[in-house]
This record gives C-alpha cells, sequence and structure tokens, in this order.
C-alpha cells in the first residue's frame, strides 16, 4: 500500500512530498500545521502523511508525543490489512519504535513485552533483539540493589577507617598503622570486588534471558 500509487493527488499532499524524507522537523511543522486539513484527504494521503509525521516524531527524540500518536498509525495498519509500505513491513517498523520510545522513556517493562511479540513474530529479528539486551540489562534486579548497597556500605567503612587512620591511629598508635592499612584496602577492594561483580552478574544475566527467550521461540516455531 502506498499513496504513491493514487494518480491524482491533492495540492497539500503534493506540497508535502515536496519535503525532503529526512527533513524531520520540516514534516513535523508541516503536519501540525495543516493537521486540519490532513484530516478530509483521502485515505492513501492521509495515511501517509500520519506515519510520515509519527517517524518523524520519533525521529526528533519527541518521543512521549510520538507514543500519542503510534498507536493511531497501528490501528490504521490492523484495520486497512496494511502490510509492505514503501518497502518495509510497516506493522512490525511501528512496534519496534514504540518499544524504542519507550526505551529512551525509561519504560523498560513495556518495552520489554512488545519487543518480546516481534520476537515472537520473527525471532531472527537482531534489532529487536538487541533491545531486548538492553532493556533487561536496565531493569533493576535484587542482586543489583544489594550488590550496590554492599559496595557502597564497603566504601563508607573504607571512609571511615582512613579517618580513623589519619586523626588517631598514625598520630597516637603508630604501631597499628600497618594492620589499620590492611583493614583499609581489604574494605576498599571489597566494595569494588560487590559492585562489579553484581554489574557483571547482572549484565550477563540479561543476556541469558534474551538468549533463553529467543531459542524458546525459534523451538516453538519448528514444531
Amino acid at each position: 500500500m502506498s499513496a504513491a500509487n493514487t494518480t491524482y493527488h491533492s495540492l497539500l499532499y503534493r506540497n508535502f512530498k515536496a519535503i525532503a524524507k529526512d527533513n524531520f522537523r520540516e514534516i513535523v511543522r508541516f503536519f501540525e500545521a495543516n493537521e486540519r486539513k490532513i484530516r478530509y484527504l483521502e485515505f492513501d494521503e492521509y495515511f501517509d502523511l500520519r506515519a510520515a509525521y509519527v517517524n518523524a516524531l520519533f525521529e526528533t527524540g519527541c518521543y512521549k508525543k510520538h507514543l500519542l500518536m503510534v498507536d493511531l498509525v497501528i490501528e490504521m495498519v490492523i484495520s486497512h490489512n496494511i502490510g509492505d509500505y514503501n518497502g518495509e513491513d510497516i506493522y512490525r517498523q511501528m512496534l519496534f519504535r514504540k518499544a524504542a520510545s519507550l526505551y529512551n522513556l525509561y519504560d523498560f517493562d513495556k518495552s520489554v513485552y512488545i519487543l518480546r511479540q516481534l520476537i515472537r513474530i520473527d525471532p531472527d529479528d537482531k534489532y529487536a533483539t538487541q533491545l531486548l539486551t538492553a532493556c533487561q540489562r536496565k531493569q533493576p534486579s535484587y542482586l543489583l540493589g544489594i550488590s550496590r548497597a554492599a559496595s557502597i556500605f564497603l566504601f563508607l567503612a573504607t571512609a571511615v577507617i582512613i579517618f580513623v587512620e589519619v586523626m588517631a591511629v598514625r598520630p597516637f598508635f603508630d604501631a597499628y598503622t600497618a594492620d589499620i592499612e590492611t583493614v583499609r584496602n581489604v574494605s576498599f577492594l571489597s566494595g569494588l570486588f560487590s559492585l562489579l561483580s553484581g554489574f557483571l552478574y547482572h549484565r550477563f544475566f540479561a543476556d541469558y534471558k534474551t538468549r533463553r527467550f529467543v531459542a524458546c521461540v525459534k523451538k516453538e516455531k519448528r514444531c
């Protein structure tokens, strides 16, 4: 489906098509300036402008506004059974960009849900897989929270030990300097280990969850 297949095009549509495809800010400006008139266009022209506007919102980083508009385009795609559009699967493109907008707005749970639906459609979709992994890395986990809390506690303990070392041990109990240095170093290194190990395990587990999900979908499709 493409509005370009129509023999006659309105003046409004021709003015729109005169805008460069990658001039996203001008596309947004044009649509918003002419939104009332656009509503009365033939469906092919209306859909073309609406889809271009929604994509332009995404490309210009207007993620909140994009999320307000993208569902309308998705509903139009479904109700009019629009598949290939300008050489792309418009349904999957709109869903992916919706997931990407949610990711950029830190709504990782909703983004993960959409990305899993995309992977169920095509388990070889590398972009959906990569974004799913990124989302799951950003999602908080109990273990990561514990490791960060432990590292903060140990770093604060290290600071206290340094204070005691400088203010009391070195001036008055110099014989214990080596011992307190050992305690200080162990405390600091333990905090660093807790922070890094928690981060690395969280990252590894996020990657593992994505690989396992993709593998399960592929297995289901083979059956």
